[in-house]
């Protein structure tokens, strides 16, 4: 049955296939097996032909194709998908896109999404710090607040990763904070006093990330 419905999926895939949009993505370093470079508006189309099934998701994850991985999350029941399978993908996550496609299509629905996502920007891994601040974006943007010892932890650790964590980690921290700052005015005179500091530093990263906050304070409540 899964068998069938891959075979299915894939045909359907090829006869969408966009060459100019995935040979685009591969010359941007977005790499796969095999990439149809299709749009994920066709994607959702595809999707909607199939009951969410896991071992059908299972099965589209493990494909290295970019569309099939993006189907992965839209197919995958929330209920099933437990914190050690989340953990697996998450481990083979193999791009930035399919990081956003997934924390947006599955991982901010997971009952256990708040508490995980405080494990993963805890991490050392990259992929699990962009999944964390990707995940308490999406949560941020829905529930525009959160618990206390939630938000110290999060300002703790998004200053760390921002100052010494790749530029993919530092893209995902702006994601996060820019919800966090948008989510109320208190919110945001919060980051600035952890901040306010490192106006006249003499490390860059320090002195970019006040620049930063200063202008999202800027652009939300000028």
């Amino acid at each position: 049955m899964v068998n069938e419905q891959i075979k299915e999926i894939k045909t359907q895939l090829r006869l969408s296939m966009n060459g100019f949009a995935s040979t685009t993505m591969r010359e941007n370093g977005i790499s796969y097996k095999l990439n149809f470079g299709v749009e994920l508006p066709r994607i959702k189309q595809i999707a909607a032909q199939f009951e969410k099934n896991h071992d059908l998701a299972q099965a589209l994850w493990k494909e290295n194709i970019r569309e099939c991985k993006i189907l992965a999350g839209l197919l995958q029941p929330f209920e099933t998908f437990y914190p050690e399978i989340m953990d697996i993908w998450i481990e083979a996550m193999p791009t930035l896109e399919m990081a956003e496609m997934t924390c947006m299509h599955l991982f901010q629905y997971l009952p256990y999404a708040p508490q995980k996502s405080l494990q993963l920007i805890a991490s050392e891994g990259e992929y699990q710090q962009i999944c964390g601040y990707l995940i308490i974006a999406r949560l941020l943007g829905k529930k525009g607040d959160l618990e206390d010892r939630v938000e110290n932890e999060l300002l703790d650790q998004a200053i760390v990763a921002f100052l010494a964590g790749s530029y993919a980690v530092r893209k995902a921290v702006q994601t996060a904070l820019r919800k966090y700052i948008a989510g109320n005015e208190q919110h945001a005179f919060t980051l600035c006093r952890l901040v306010e500091p490192m106006k006249d530093s003499d490390k860059e990263q320090e002195k970019l990330l006040w620049q930063w906050v200063t202008q999202e304070m800027e652009i939300n409540f000028s």
